[in-house]
C-alpha cells in the first residue's frame, strides 16, 4: 500500500540521500549537482512543504510544494531508484495534482533541467505544457505548466 503524507522532521537525512541517490545520475550531464541536491529538507519539513511516498514501510518518493499566488509549485520529485519504473512518480503526481485542487489552486507548475530529456518527455506525456525556458542560478530550466 502506498501513502504520501507530509515528511516528518526525523526523516530529513533520508530525503537527502534519496533525493542524492535519485538524481546522482545527471551530475555528469550537468557537471554539476542539480538543485534538489542542494536543498535543505530539514527546512523545507520544518516549512511543511515536504511529502514522502511510503510504501510498504519504506520511503520510496518525495515531493516538494511550494503555495504562490500564481499556482502550486512542484519544486522537486523524485522516486528511489530501487522503485523507478513502477508508476510511483506518476501517482506522486496524481496526487499532487489533486493536492494542488484542494488547495484551491488553478495550476501547478514546474521546471526541470534542460539536459533532462526524460523528464521533459515524461511531464509532455502527462499533460504538461512548456510555456519558456531559462537560465537561472547557472541552470537551464525548463518551465511547464498544467491546469489544475
Amino acid at each position: 500500500m502506498c501513502e504520501l503524507r507530509p515528511a516528518r522532521a526525523e526523516e530529513a537525512p533520508a530525503l537527502r540521500q534519496m533525493v542524492r541517490a535519485a538524481y546522482a545520475h545527471y551530475v555528469p550531464r550537468l557537471d554539476r549537482e542539480p538543485a534538489p541536491m542542494l536543498d535543505d529538507y530539514a527546512a523545507r519539513i520544518a516549512d511543511q512543504q515536504a511529502f514522502v511516498l511510503e510504501a510498504d514501510g519504506a520511503l520510496q518518493g518525495v515531493a516538494v510544494l511550494e503555495d504562490g499566488e500564481d499556482g502550486l509549485f512542484l519544486d522537486n520529485i523524485a522516486v528511489a531508484p530501487s522503485a523507478q519504473g513502477q508508476g510511483l512518480g506518476r501517482q506522486m503526481l496524481a496526487w499532487i495534482e489533486a493536492e494542488g485542487r484542494r488547495r484551491g489552486h488553478q495550476r501547478l507548475w514546474l521546471y526541470t533541467n534542460e539536459v533532462m530529456a526524460e523528464n521533459i518527455a515524461m511531464y509532455q506525456r502527462l499533460g504538461f505544457g512548456e510555456t519558456h525556458r531559462a537560465e537561472e542560478s547557472g541552470y537551464r530550466r525548463v518551465f511547464f505548466e498544467k491546469s489544475l
